[in-house]
């Protein structure tokens, strides 16, 4: 059965154990909502995939609490690591999703068998409430049907895809409706998509990238 969490009365070890459980949970981030499940149950990530109706060769992103889960689930490039540390620093929490080799802890069906994940911190205070209470990783995607814009606010949620999650949040603010930069830093720097972080300022921070 679906719970709705309002900003004002966030039950975290509630969500924290349904997450665990296998629950998916849609929940405000500072892009667009999100669709959320435990990176260490492997049906939750399936059932995102069907909830979504998209294609498993589409990778999920992991949302972080803090930059300290990046080593337990990412392998940084040591002749990167100058410049990601910089990226972490001046763009996290934020929009910049920064792409890394995963380690195991990663599931496959996570990565659309791939061996890279996606790592990113939000800049949202409850979204990182709530991740945190689920560990400080949560594997997510943009709360939508494959095909549908992005939501960047509860009402733009469709009815669809609340009926499909077991929790669902809602911050009742606008989000700003401009989905992550993603940078991939596992070798020659180079941007897959520029959305809310800029390119000019990502090469004002590390230098030129591709």
């Amino acid at each position: 059965m679906k719970k709705l969490f309002e900003n004002n009365n966030l039950n975290y070890e509630k969500i924290s154990n349904m997450v665990a459980d296998g629950a998916l949970i849609i929940y405000p981030t500072d892009t667009v909502y999100g669709l959320g499940a435990s990176v260490e149950v492997k049906k939750s990530l399936d059932k995102i995939y069907e909830v979504k109706e998209r294609r498993e060769k589409s990778p999920l992103i992991a949302l972080l609490s803090d930059k300290k889960y990046v080593d337990k689930i990412a392998v940084i490039d040591e002749l990167n690591r100058e410049k990601i540390e910089k990226l972490i620093e001046n763009f996290w929490p934020g929009g910049l999703t920064i792409i890394l080799d995963k380690k195991r802890i990663i599931p496959p069906n996570m990565v659309s068998n791939g061996s890279s994940v996606g790592v990113r911190i939000p800049n949202h205070k409850i979204s990182i409430k709530i991740i945190e209470s689920c560990g400080g990783i949560l594997a997510t995607t943009s709360a939508n049907i494959s095909g549908e814009p992005s939501p960047k606010s509860y009402d733009e949620l469709s009815e669809k895809i609340k009926s499909r999650v077991e929790i669902v949040v809602d911050d009742n603010e606008t989000l700003k409706g401009v989905e992550s930069t993603i940078i991939d830093m596992r070798s020659t720097p180079k941007i897959l998509r520029e959305g809310h972080i800029t390119r000019i300022k990502i090469e004002k921070i590390i230098g030129k990238v591709k």
